[in-house]
């Protein structure tokens, strides 16, 4: 099975009976920074704030009276299990959801809150690929409909729905569009209708570091395993693609490129500070991409903004991961003589104006002269970092910075 423009535009038809019409707006702040003009889909906005309800509820249309009667069965990080929620409520359809164990609890409390009495949720898994064997098993045994996130070209078609609002809001084509990257299902359904409405667009896919796997997929000529995953953007954290992406991503799509976590949280602070936007991980990861793309001045951008579920409980990891990644934030470890004073001659002389210890934890002593502490440094600007190491050289204190690419930076940060 492949999807074409005509499903998706028969998608939109049966969509429209549970997604609302959400808009493309211009970000003054992105097209500033980037001299170019840039255009938000918000997808934040969607029933369920993302645009996951669009393939779960067109794929469950799809299904025979009795296979909705015989239940359907979901994996998901979060937002494609509140789309099955939602359509169960509205089908009148039981279905058991399958979620990972790092699904933030606003996903899992508004996942009940949308699916009632009509949905069951489990947690299994540390990954979404682990807990989609969990699902896949339980629909086997129980002779249930699973309703893939991603891999089916009926959710692939709903997820389509996504391009076909913008290029009826766009007024002219966009020279480049910028889509999110999970499991590839938002990538190829909206490239398959893209590449049909405006042929000469330039579609780029973004996945988060940690997650790399279309990227590695295309390197392989076909979907692969990742041998690791990071899951902080817990949206977009798929392990292997799926089959049917792979093939429409590859013919379709003109790049993927990769961003780094840390972007991801900075694009999410600005989002949220400056345009009032509240995105989840994956959700900012389109816009955080854009000081990766080669745009020549007034290029017409497109940014998907896939989704607004974001636990406020995150956001402590988020400003710690946007200070490294921006340069703001240092650890170090700095051993002190047992002496008086030491610590406040780090202080008068070592740490300039501007500059605050945001974390002071001695570790076991080492011996009886001599003990090591952990500090953590935020500096008012990156450049000041020289500086820094400069003075730490010049004083009788024996220090290491601690790489971001160290094991023992995951302990801390």
């Amino acid at each position: 099975m492949s999807t074409s423009a005509a499903d998706v535009a028969r998608a939109a038809e049966i969509v429209s009976a549970i997604a609302v019409p959400t808009p493309l707006e211009r970000s003054s702040r992105l097209s500033s920074r980037y001299g170019v003009e840039v255009w938000l889909k918000r997808e934040d906005q969607q029933i369920g704030r993302s645009y996951k309800v669009r393939g779960a509820y067109h794929l469950m249309r799809s299904l025979t009276a009795d296979e909705l009667a015989a239940g359907v069965v979901c994996a998901s990080a979060g937002n494609h299990a509140q789309g099955v929620a939602l359509s169960c409520a509205r089908l009148g359809v039981d279905g058991h959801i399958f979620l990972p164990t790092n699904t933030p609890r606003q996903k899992r409390e508004r996942i009940a809150e949308l699916g009632g009495e009509r949905v069951t949720i489990t947690v299994a898994g540390s990954t979404y690929d682990a807990t989609s064997a969990a699902a896949l098993g339980h629909a086997a045994e129980h002779g249930a409909t699973y309703v893939h996130p991603f891999d089916d070209p009926r959710t692939i078609a709903g997820q389509g729905t996504v391009a076909r609002g913008m290029t009826r809001d766009a007024g002219a084509p966009l020279d480049v569009v910028v889509i999110p990257v999970g499991g590839g299902g938002l990538l190829a359904g909206m490239a398959t209708w893209l590449r049909h409405e405006w042929p000469d667009v330039r579609i780029v896919g973004v996945e988060p570091e940690g997650a790399a796997s279309m990227t590695a997929a295309l390197a392989a000529g076909a979907p692969v395993a990742l041998d690791s995953l990071d899951t902080f953007v817990d949206g977009a954290s798929v392990g292997r693609v799926g089959s049917h992406t792979f093939e429409i991503v590859r013919d379709l799509v003109d790049d993927v490129v990769v961003v780094p976590t840390g972007a991801v949280c900075t694009e999410m602070l600005a989002l949220y500070q400056s345009d009032g936007i509240i995105a989840e991980p994956a959700g900012a990861m389109a816009s955080a991409a854009l000081g990766l793309l080669d745009l020549a001045p007034g290029t017409r951008v497109g940014c998907v903004v896939s989704g607004g579920n974001n636990d406020v409980s995150r956001y402590a990891d988020v400003i710690e991961r946007s200070m490294v990644h921006e340069g703001l934030r240092h650890y170090f470890l700095v051993t002190f003589p047992q002496e008086p004073g030491a610590l406040r001659g780090f202080l008068d002389h070592v740490l300039a104006d501007g500059e605050d210890i945001v974390v002071f934890e001695y570790v076991k002593k080492s011996n009886r002269e001599t003990g090591p502490a952990l500090i953590g440094i935020d500096l008012q600007r990156p450049d000041g970092l020289d500086a820094l190491l400069e003075r730490m050289a010049r004083s009788n204190l024996e220090t290491e910075k601690i790489a971001s690419g160290s094991p023992l930076f995951e302990f801390i940060a």
